[in-house]
Protein backbone atom coordinates (compact mmCIF):
# COMPACT_ATOMS: atom_id res chain seq x y z
CA UNK A 1 0.00 0.00 0.00
CA UNK A 2 1.19 3.19 -1.17
CA UNK A 3 0.73 6.81 -0.53
CA UNK A 4 0.06 9.75 -2.63
CA UNK A 5 3.50 10.54 -2.82
CA UNK A 6 5.10 6.69 -2.18
CA UNK A 7 4.71 6.57 1.84
CA UNK A 8 4.95 2.82 2.03
CA UNK A 9 2.00 1.75 4.58
CA UNK A 10 2.66 -1.65 5.73
CA UNK A 11 0.73 -4.39 7.24
CA UNK A 12 2.74 -6.02 10.72
CA UNK A 13 2.13 -7.98 14.17
CA UNK A 14 3.32 -8.55 17.40
CA UNK A 15 2.60 -10.97 20.18
CA UNK A 16 -0.07 -9.54 22.61
CA UNK A 17 -1.03 -12.37 24.97
CA UNK A 18 0.31 -15.19 22.66
CA UNK A 19 -1.86 -13.95 19.82
CA UNK A 20 -1.02 -11.72 16.79
CA UNK A 21 -1.94 -8.08 16.57
CA UNK A 22 -2.33 -6.53 13.55
CA UNK A 23 -1.68 -3.30 12.50
CA UNK A 24 -1.18 -0.65 10.13
CA UNK A 25 1.89 1.24 10.16
CA UNK A 26 4.63 3.33 8.19
CA UNK A 27 7.98 2.61 9.83
CA UNK A 28 10.04 5.73 10.45
CA UNK A 29 11.08 8.09 13.44
CA UNK A 30 8.75 10.25 14.67
CA UNK A 31 5.90 11.31 17.24
CA UNK A 32 3.43 8.33 17.79
CA UNK A 33 -0.22 8.51 16.79
CA UNK A 34 -2.15 5.25 17.97
CA UNK A 35 -5.54 4.89 15.92
CA UNK A 36 -8.12 2.86 17.25
CA UNK A 37 -11.19 1.46 15.68
CA UNK A 38 -14.67 0.51 16.77
CA UNK A 39 -17.13 -1.65 15.37
CA UNK A 40 -15.20 -1.53 11.80
CA UNK A 41 -11.38 -2.12 11.78
CA UNK A 42 -8.45 -0.31 10.80
CA UNK A 43 -9.42 -0.02 7.46
CA UNK A 44 -11.09 3.09 8.71
CA UNK A 45 -7.81 5.40 9.17
CA UNK A 46 -6.49 4.09 6.15
CA UNK A 47 -6.99 6.87 3.81
CA UNK A 48 -4.96 9.19 6.18
CA UNK A 49 -2.53 7.30 7.22
CA UNK A 50 -0.12 7.98 4.39
CA UNK A 51 -0.74 11.81 4.92
CA UNK A 52 0.25 11.30 8.74
CA UNK A 53 3.36 9.87 7.71
CA UNK A 54 3.93 12.04 5.36
CA UNK A 55 4.06 14.99 7.93
CA UNK A 56 6.67 12.86 9.95
CA UNK A 57 4.09 11.24 12.36
CA UNK A 58 4.63 7.46 13.26
CA UNK A 59 0.55 6.30 12.68
CA UNK A 60 -0.26 2.96 14.24
CA UNK A 61 -3.81 1.77 13.25
CA UNK A 62 -4.11 -1.57 15.32
CA UNK A 63 -6.83 -4.17 15.10
CA UNK A 64 -8.24 -4.98 18.40
CA UNK A 65 -8.19 -8.54 19.29
CA UNK A 66 -10.04 -11.16 17.01
CA UNK A 67 -11.17 -8.16 14.91
CA UNK A 68 -9.98 -7.03 11.50
CA UNK A 69 -6.52 -9.46 10.51
CA UNK A 70 -5.53 -9.55 14.32
CA UNK A 71 -5.83 -13.31 16.14
CA UNK A 72 -7.71 -13.92 19.10
CA UNK A 73 -11.47 -14.18 19.62
CA UNK A 74 -13.14 -11.97 21.96
CA UNK A 75 -15.77 -12.46 24.98
CA UNK A 76 -18.42 -10.52 26.59
CA UNK A 77 -15.90 -10.69 29.15
CA UNK A 78 -12.90 -9.13 26.88
CA UNK A 79 -15.11 -7.11 24.61
CA UNK A 80 -15.84 -4.45 27.08
CA UNK A 81 -14.15 -1.14 26.65
CA UNK A 82 -11.42 -1.25 30.23
CA UNK A 83 -10.58 -4.96 28.95
CA UNK A 84 -10.21 -3.46 25.73
CA UNK A 85 -8.17 -0.85 26.96
CA UNK A 86 -5.75 -3.05 28.92
CA UNK A 87 -5.23 -4.42 25.99
CA UNK A 88 -3.94 -1.58 23.86
CA UNK A 89 -1.87 -0.85 26.94
CA UNK A 90 -0.12 -4.37 26.75
CA UNK A 91 -0.02 -3.64 22.55
CA UNK A 92 1.92 -0.38 23.11
CA UNK A 93 3.98 -2.21 25.47
CA UNK A 94 4.98 -4.99 23.15
CA UNK A 95 5.42 -2.31 20.17
CA UNK A 96 8.26 -0.77 22.95
CA UNK A 97 7.05 2.49 22.52
CA UNK A 98 8.14 4.85 25.23
CA UNK A 99 7.12 8.51 26.24
CA UNK A 100 3.99 10.19 25.54
CA UNK A 101 1.89 9.14 22.41
CA UNK A 102 -1.19 10.85 21.14
CA UNK A 103 -4.36 8.94 20.86
CA UNK A 104 -7.08 8.86 18.13
CA UNK A 105 -10.28 6.96 18.66
CA UNK A 106 -12.97 6.18 16.15
CA UNK A 107 -16.40 4.98 17.03
CA UNK A 108 -16.77 2.67 20.24
CA UNK A 109 -12.64 3.24 20.17
CA UNK A 110 -13.21 6.59 20.70
CA UNK A 111 -14.60 5.13 24.30
CA UNK A 112 -11.25 2.99 24.88
CA UNK A 113 -9.01 5.89 23.87
CA UNK A 114 -11.02 7.90 26.51
CA UNK A 115 -10.54 5.62 28.87
CA UNK A 116 -6.60 5.21 28.13
CA UNK A 117 -6.36 8.93 28.77
CA UNK A 118 -7.92 8.35 32.27
CA UNK A 119 -6.54 5.70 33.63
CA UNK A 120 -2.84 4.71 34.58
CA UNK A 121 -0.73 2.77 32.76
CA UNK A 122 -0.40 4.79 29.83
CA UNK A 123 1.05 8.41 29.27
CA UNK A 124 -1.72 10.45 26.77
CA UNK A 125 -0.02 13.59 25.21
CA UNK A 126 -3.39 14.03 23.48
CA UNK A 127 -6.71 12.70 22.79
CA UNK A 128 -8.70 12.64 19.89
CA UNK A 129 -12.13 11.46 18.66
CA UNK A 130 -13.47 11.05 15.16
CA UNK A 131 -17.30 10.40 15.55
CA UNK A 132 -16.89 8.59 18.82
CA UNK A 133 -19.17 7.34 21.26
CA UNK A 134 -19.30 9.62 23.98
CA UNK A 135 -21.85 10.05 27.30
CA UNK A 136 -24.73 7.60 26.73
CA UNK A 137 -25.03 8.20 22.42
CA UNK A 138 -24.16 4.50 22.53
CA UNK A 139 -24.93 1.25 21.06
CA UNK A 140 -26.46 2.65 18.39
CA UNK A 141 -29.91 0.73 17.89
CA UNK A 142 -27.94 -1.12 14.75
CA UNK A 143 -25.51 -2.48 16.93
CA UNK A 144 -28.06 -3.06 20.10
CA UNK A 145 -30.27 -5.13 18.54
CA UNK A 146 -27.43 -7.80 18.61
CA UNK A 147 -27.03 -7.43 22.65
CA UNK A 148 -27.85 -10.47 24.13
CA UNK A 149 -28.38 -13.04 21.41
CA UNK A 150 -26.22 -15.43 19.75
CA UNK A 151 -26.23 -17.73 16.92
CA UNK A 152 -27.83 -20.23 19.12
CA UNK A 153 -30.35 -17.54 19.37
CA UNK A 154 -31.54 -17.82 16.35
CA UNK A 155 -28.89 -14.86 14.94
CA UNK A 156 -27.24 -16.55 11.60
CA UNK A 157 -24.22 -15.57 10.05
CA UNK A 158 -26.37 -13.96 7.03
CA UNK A 159 -28.11 -12.00 9.67
CA UNK A 160 -24.63 -10.35 11.10
CA UNK A 161 -23.46 -9.98 7.40
CA UNK A 162 -26.31 -8.17 5.79
CA UNK A 163 -26.25 -5.45 9.26
CA UNK A 164 -22.85 -5.29 8.74
CA UNK A 165 -23.22 -4.35 5.24
CA UNK A 166 -26.01 -2.14 5.92
CA UNK A 167 -24.21 -0.64 8.30
CA UNK A 168 -21.06 0.20 6.28
CA UNK A 169 -22.84 1.57 3.39
CA UNK A 170 -24.64 3.90 5.54
CA UNK A 171 -21.59 4.91 7.38
CA UNK A 172 -19.91 5.69 4.07
CA UNK A 173 -22.69 7.80 3.14
CA UNK A 174 -21.24 9.47 -0.22
CA UNK A 175 -18.22 7.63 -0.36
CA UNK A 176 -19.85 4.38 -0.52
CA UNK A 177 -18.50 2.64 -3.77
CA UNK A 178 -19.27 -1.62 -4.07
CA UNK A 179 -15.36 -2.11 -4.02
CA UNK A 180 -15.00 0.27 -0.60
CA UNK A 181 -18.14 -1.58 0.82
CA UNK A 182 -16.57 -5.14 0.22
CA UNK A 183 -12.94 -3.72 1.92
CA UNK A 184 -14.52 -3.12 5.01
CA UNK A 185 -16.86 -6.26 4.98
CA UNK A 186 -13.85 -8.74 4.40
CA UNK A 187 -12.58 -9.52 7.69
CA UNK A 188 -16.51 -10.78 8.81
CA UNK A 189 -16.71 -13.55 5.98
CA UNK A 190 -14.40 -15.39 8.77
CA UNK A 191 -16.68 -16.82 11.65
CA UNK A 192 -14.50 -16.30 14.09
CA UNK A 193 -14.33 -12.85 13.55
CA UNK A 194 -18.38 -12.60 13.67
CA UNK A 195 -18.23 -14.06 16.72
CA UNK A 196 -16.02 -11.63 17.90
CA UNK A 197 -18.13 -8.75 16.70
CA UNK A 198 -21.09 -10.16 18.53
CA UNK A 199 -19.17 -10.03 21.45
CA UNK A 200 -18.08 -6.09 21.03
CA UNK A 201 -22.00 -5.87 20.25
CA UNK A 202 -22.68 -7.71 23.48
CA UNK A 203 -20.41 -5.89 25.69
CA UNK A 204 -21.64 -2.35 24.49
CA UNK A 205 -22.65 -0.18 27.26
CA UNK A 206 -22.86 3.60 27.88
CA UNK A 207 -21.92 3.04 31.71
CA UNK A 208 -18.22 2.77 30.37
CA UNK A 209 -18.38 6.25 28.84
CA UNK A 210 -20.63 7.98 31.48
CA UNK A 211 -18.16 6.81 34.35
CA UNK A 212 -15.28 8.59 32.86
CA UNK A 213 -16.88 12.36 32.76
CA UNK A 214 -15.91 13.04 35.96
CA UNK A 215 -12.61 12.52 35.06
CA UNK A 216 -12.26 13.91 31.81
CA UNK A 217 -13.76 17.27 33.33
CA UNK A 218 -10.84 17.31 35.49
CA UNK A 219 -8.36 16.38 32.90
CA UNK A 220 -5.91 18.93 31.63
CA UNK A 221 -4.87 17.07 28.40
CA UNK A 222 -5.66 18.74 25.12
CA UNK A 223 -8.17 16.95 22.72
CA UNK A 224 -9.76 17.13 19.42
CA UNK A 225 -12.95 16.10 17.90
CA UNK A 226 -13.35 16.04 14.34
CA UNK A 227 -17.34 14.89 13.34
CA UNK A 228 -18.99 13.82 10.49
CA UNK A 229 -22.15 16.31 10.08
CA UNK A 230 -24.55 13.88 8.97
CA UNK A 231 -23.94 11.05 11.48
CA UNK A 232 -27.52 10.21 12.52
CA UNK A 233 -26.25 8.01 15.49
CA UNK A 234 -23.02 9.69 16.65
CA UNK A 235 -24.67 12.87 16.93
CA UNK A 236 -22.80 15.97 16.31
CA UNK A 237 -24.84 17.46 19.48
CA UNK A 238 -22.83 15.25 21.87
CA UNK A 239 -19.46 16.68 20.48
CA UNK A 240 -20.51 19.84 20.78
CA UNK A 241 -22.15 19.05 24.17
CA UNK A 242 -18.27 17.26 25.16
CA UNK A 243 -16.25 20.04 23.49
CA UNK A 244 -18.87 22.84 26.23
CA UNK A 245 -18.54 20.54 29.20
CA UNK A 246 -14.40 19.04 28.84
CA UNK A 247 -11.48 21.27 28.80
CA UNK A 248 -9.00 22.24 26.48
CA UNK A 249 -11.20 20.55 24.12
CA UNK A 250 -11.31 21.87 19.89
CA UNK A 251 -14.49 20.60 17.35
CA UNK A 252 -13.68 20.19 14.06
CA UNK A 253 -16.87 19.89 12.12
CA UNK A 254 -17.13 17.71 8.44
CA UNK A 255 -19.55 18.65 6.10
CA UNK A 256 -21.56 16.20 4.17
CA UNK A 257 -19.49 13.31 5.82
CA UNK A 258 -21.62 10.65 8.27
CA UNK A 259 -20.36 8.15 10.69
CA UNK A 260 -16.76 7.50 8.71
CA UNK A 261 -15.61 10.72 7.63
CA UNK A 262 -11.89 10.01 6.86
CA UNK A 263 -13.48 8.05 3.32
CA UNK A 264 -15.12 11.50 2.87
CA UNK A 265 -12.46 14.28 3.59
CA UNK A 266 -9.20 12.31 4.14
CA UNK A 267 -6.65 15.34 3.95
CA UNK A 268 -8.84 17.78 6.05
CA UNK A 269 -8.98 15.30 8.83
CA UNK A 270 -5.07 14.38 8.17
CA UNK A 271 -4.48 18.15 8.37
CA UNK A 272 -6.42 18.69 12.17
CA UNK A 273 -4.63 15.46 13.09
CA UNK A 274 -1.31 16.58 12.36
CA UNK A 275 -1.84 20.35 13.45
CA UNK A 276 -2.94 18.52 17.06
CA UNK A 277 -0.29 15.50 17.15
CA UNK A 278 2.88 17.25 15.87
CA UNK A 279 4.59 20.05 17.55
CA UNK A 280 6.59 20.97 14.14
CA UNK A 281 5.40 19.19 11.15
CA UNK A 282 6.09 19.08 7.50
CA UNK A 283 4.08 20.90 4.62
CA UNK A 284 1.68 18.51 2.93
CA UNK A 285 -0.48 18.74 0.55
CA UNK A 286 -3.66 20.81 0.73
CA UNK A 287 -5.07 20.95 -2.35
CA UNK A 288 -7.43 17.45 -1.67
CA UNK A 289 -10.56 17.82 0.76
Amino acid sequence: MSGSTGTKVLRTDVQVDGEAASYLTVEQDGPVVLLLHGTYWSRVWLPVLDRLAEAGLRPVAVDLPGLGRSGGELTLETATVPALADWVARFVSALKISGPIAVAGHDIGGAIAQRLLVQDGLEVSGLALVNSVTYDSWPAPHVARFRGTGITAGTTSDDVLAARRQAVTAALAGAATEQRIADYLDPWTDPRVRRSWMALAGAADSRYTLDLVPALKRSTTPKLLIWGEDDAFEKVEYAERFASEIPRTTLVRIPDADHIPTENAPGQIARALIRFCHPRPRIIDNSSP
